[in-house]
């Protein structure tokens, strides 16, 4: 009887949520069912007394594609019922709980990716999406036509206050929009959060006042609760326009951020996504499903990857998850950050590819230039503007010390 139910070839988008899956096994038709059936109503392969018509037309999920790539292998879609959830109140954790759940223990599936998810406009409005997203932020930073220039503290650890201070007005006095603490900087000892968020916010927007610019500073608030909540509202009241949260506070987190309605911006860093993400594993989701959540739930800024660093994705890869983050009318456009190897010679390259409405987050190469910090900031403001006027990099480096070091050092990458 249960066939007659979850085979459907159209179902009511408005009604139902929509997952694409990349499935492995030996029977594809077989498995799509067990993850329809299971992540639904029960048992794939037992049913009940209490199974009826009923619940099997309005609570079953329903196949509405199986499409066999090769021996094996293939791409299916199977619709949820919005009516199986509270979109509210259950949110991104059941819904994450539903799309990839038991299947994780059934042989029959070898391997699983959730590669798409499509939502109904009620589930959707549900969610707040980026309080201020790409126009605004880079409007506030002075920076309308050209890339946002982020600056990453390093070393990640072991600086004192009074360190982190000079450290930060030598990025300021650089030409930085973004100033990020890394993700391993907690609430150690040795740099107190409230004492670090408080003198570091005050420097930068008295720097920000004389510029006549906004320049973010995000401390990193990673924690458990309550105190992930109450480093946020601190950092807030305290002058901080970002919040930097890493993706291992738990999605549901970013929400929660949103939710608050603070003044700060929301920066969703991605450092060990690929325990969920990474493509070789049998089991994952697709860093570009989880992108949209983040969005969806309200990240002004998404590290979205990178291109020609030590981390480098697939152009393909990476301007698809930038376009996620940019498109359509539901929310405000998020920052693409790119980071984990930035710096000056990559800068007209990645123009090329992928515009000029993103962030390039630069962490070693601007510490770690040859004559220091500020000229580490400088020689990316200075490769943004040799892009702006067209210049050949070669002549226009000749007076500039600081891009000519930086390129003599990590290259250019036509």
């Amino acid at each position: 009887m249960i066939d007659e139910y979850i085979f459907q070839s159209k179902v009511d988008g408005e009604e139902n949520i929509i997952a694409t899956y990349s499935i492995r096994s030996k029977d594809l038709t077989k498995a799509t069912k067990d993850i329809a059936i299971g992540q639904s109503i029960g048992n794939p392969e037992i049913r009940t007394q209490r199974d009826s018509p009923e619940i099997f037309k309005n609570n079953l999920a329903k196949i509405i594609n199986v499409n066999e790539i090769a021996p094996s292998n293939g791409i299916v879609q199977i619709a949820y019922p919005l009516i199986n959830f509270d979109i509210y109140e259950d949110g991104i954790t059941q819904l994450l709980c539903t799309l990839m759940g038991g299947q994780m223990d059934i042989d029959e599936i070898k391997s699983c990716r959730l590669i798409d998810i499509g939502f109904p406009k009620k589930f959707l409005e549900e969610y707040k999406g980026p309080k201020f997203g790409i126009k605004d932020i880079k409007r506030r930073a002075g920076a309308v036509d050209r890339p946002l220039l982020g600056g990453i503290v390093k070393p990640k650890t072991g600086i004192t206050v009074s360190q982190l201070e000079e450290m930060i007005k030598e990025m300021l006095a650089g030409g930085v929009d973004f100033i990020k603490e890394d993700e391993i900087l907690g609430n150690p000892y040795f740099c107190r959060f409230k004492e670090r968020v408080k003198r570091v916010s005050d420097i930068v927007n008295e720097f920000s006042a004389k510029q006549k610019r906004e320049i973010f500073y995000a401390p990193c608030i990673n924690s458990d609760y309550p105190y992930l909540l109450e480093r946020a509202k601190f950092a807030s009241e305290n002058g901080a326009k970002a919040l930097h949260l890493n993706f291992w506070a738990g999605l549901s987190a970013y929400r929660t951020l949103r939710d608050l309605d603070l003044k700060s911006a929301i920066f969703f860093q991605k450092s060990g996504d690929k325990v969920i993400t990474n493509k070789k594993h049998d089991f994952s989701i697709d860093w570009n499903v989880l992108c949209k959540l983040a969005r969806m739930m309200g990240s002004d800024f998404i590290h979205a990857g990178m291109w020609g660093g030590y981390l480098s994705d697939t152009k393909e890869d990476l301007s698809r998850v930038m376009e996620s983050l940019r498109e359509g009318n539901t929310y405000n456009p998020t920052v693409p950050s790119l980071s984990c190897g930035s710096h000056p010679g990559l800068v007209n390259t990645t123009i090329g590819n992928f515009g000029t409405d993103l962030m390039m987050n630069v962490g070693g190469a601007m510490q770690g230039h040859p004559l220091g910090t500020e000229a580490g900031a400088r020689a990316m403001r200075q490769a943004f503007e040799c892009y702006q006027q067209g210049a050949d990099i070669q002549k226009f480096m000749k007076n500039k010390i600081e891009l000519n070091l930086a390129i003599e050092k990590w290259g250019y990458v036509k």
